[in-house]
């Protein structure tokens, strides 16, 4: 049993894959450790289409989770020549609160298996092409965007630009240095932390933090994926937010519970429809 401290600070877990299987087990305890941890909003990222429909699924299902439906650029060599027609089926459910996570990803392009520079070039521009259809619907529906961006920053800002004043992007797992958080940030979008910030070998991510104005910053864990210390290695899950909101507000030099109006409020402006 699990059990909800009085006055416990209230966190958004803005990132997380709740459909993935290895939650399947569980799922039920992972909800009612996120409770017992403050954690009281949950965002289920989708990464193609099976996966959004299933994080809108969860969203239908449970109260404290909200959907965000898109195409990782790391899957678009399985993805329609047009994802739009079914993007914009997916963003008319009221618990749809954005669009993503898409962006581009260069990390581990086809030539680092075997493949040839034409592979690469084609794979960026596929991804490139989902990115814009992404883009272009979030404008239409009025929805921010989730940015993934992994060994492609200069792309990627300079594909997210000319929609600055339409479309804010959160760049999720944000990894990167203080220039390269300025150069976001004067687009009008944002960035979002993840357990990386408690690794001893972070520091570069704490001063990130602390170089970023207290409303620009959302927090997430990205379970399954990067659990913070002490769970470093394990499976991560959204009750994780706490320990990456205590490293964040010792790093910001404020309390838990500022930190919490802070984060949540930044959350309820980029995701407009929890407010409607």
């Amino acid at each position: 049993m699990y059990f909800v401290v009085e006055n416990m600070p209230d966190f958004f877990d803005t990132h997380a894959h709740l459909d993935y299987p290895e939650f399947a087990p569980d799922f039920s305890d992972v909800l009612a450790r996120a409770q017992a941890a403050g954690i009281s909003k949950m965002f289920s990222i989708g990464t193609n289409l099976g996966s959004s429909q299933r994080a809108v699924a969860l969203a239908e299902k449970f109260p404290q989770i909200y959907a965000v439906v898109g195409w990782h650029p790391s899957d678009v060599l399985e993805a329609p020549a047009d994802f739009r027609p079914a993007l914009r089926e997916l963003v008319k459910h009221p618990k749809v609160v954005a669009i993503g996570e898409t962006g581009l990803d260069y990390y581990r392009l086809p030539s680092t298996n075997g493949g040839s520079a034409d592979d690469d070039a084609h794979y960026k521009k596929r991804q490139a092409e989902l990115f814009q259809q992404q883009l272009e619907v979030a404008v239409e529906v009025g929805l921010n965007c989730v940015i993934h961006q992994r060994a492609s920053f200069d792309d990627t800002l300079a594909q997210l630009k000319p929609f600055a004043g339409k479309v804010r992007g959160v760049f999720h797992c944000f990894g990167e240095s203080v220039e390269r958080l300025n150069q976001i940030l004067a687009i009008g979008s944002l960035v979002s932390y993840t357990g990386i910030v408690t690794f001893k070998n972070g520091q570069n991510i704490r001063d990130a933090v602390a170089a970023t104005p207290l409303d620009k910053f959302m927090l997430e864990t990205d379970c399954p994926y990067l659990a913070p210390v002490p769970y470093r290695g394990k499976r991560g899950e959204p009750a994780f937010v706490k320990e990456i909101s205590e490293t964040i507000a010792q790093v910001k030099l404020i309390s838990p519970e500022a930190l919490s109006v802070a984060t949540c409020k930044t959350a309820l402006e980029f995701f407009p429809k929890l407010r409607a």
